[in-house]
């Protein structure tokens, strides 16, 4: 595992949080496209003179160097990569939501290089002004399927047909789309329109927009074990995102 490595250099990263750690030190949660999802040390980053306290932030892409001794990393160099424009406010918002569902969703040392790349693309859609809403559903969903609970949304979970667009059915956690019918009233009802449109990543039509939120929502609930993310609570109350 990534974790044994006595050393690692130059990794491309994301710090999605960090914590005080003694007087002069942080604890990071970082986001590193090899290794994953990792917690180093950053000694003395809290010192005024710190080489490391103007670098170490949120949505910045860096190149972290680090290395490890009793299972404990300490960083030891950090270099700001650049290319990436500053979030601003609900965009701010919802890059705080993609750090906490990663947090809550992610295992340690379990590398997910695609993930880490269309995260990074995530931050420059909220950067360039995209819309917010869709493109949280965006990375909800490959973050699923990254984690391995891909969404069925093109096919019948019992039978394998083809969503019809012009149908109803009922999406059913750990199952997939069902036709919604008189026996099969458990699960979100849901349009065919709305799976095929999640599967192609379009929100443009309202219907599928407050769908697929809704969606989205009840799969989320159902992996984090009903656990309350506060950004997500703060961006609803803000915005209906």
């Amino acid at each position: 595992m990534q974790a044994h490595k006595l050393r690692l250099e130059d990794e491309p990263a994301f710090v999605l949080h960090s914590y005080p750690f003694r007087e002069t030190s942080l604890i990071l949660e970082v986001f590193s496209r090899p290794p994953g999802l990792l917690p180093p040390v950053a000694r003395g980053a809290r010192r005024p003179r710190s080489a490391l306290r103007g670098l170490l932030m949120s949505f910045q892409p860096l190149s972290l160097s680090w290395f490890c001794k009793n299972e404990l990393r300490t960083l030891h160099r950090a270099e700001w990569q650049g290319g990436q424009q500053q979030l601003q406010g609900t965009a701010l918002l919802c890059g705080f939501y993609l750090n906490e569902l990663l947090l809550n969703l992610m295992v340690r040392d379990d590398p997910h290089e695609q993930l880490f790349e269309y995260y990074q693309l995530t931050l420059q859609r909220l950067a360039h002004g995209a819309d917010h809403a869709a493109t949280l559903r965006c990375f909800e969903k490959h973050l699923l399927q990254e984690l391995g609970y891909a969404l069925m949304l093109e096919r019948e979970a019992d039978s394998g047909e083809a969503i019809d667009a012009a149908q109803p059915y009922r999406y059913v956690i750990e199952r997939g789309a069902l036709p919604d019918s008189d026996d099969q009233q458990t699960g979100m009802p849901v349009s065919g329109k709305t799976l095929l449109d999640m599967a192609a990543d379009d929100y443009g039509d309202a219907q599928s927009a407050r769908q697929g939120k809704q969606l989205m929502r009840m799969l989320l609930n159902h992996h984090l074990g009903g656990k309350m993310l506060h950004t997500r609570e703060l961006i609803k109350d803000l915005t209906k995102l």
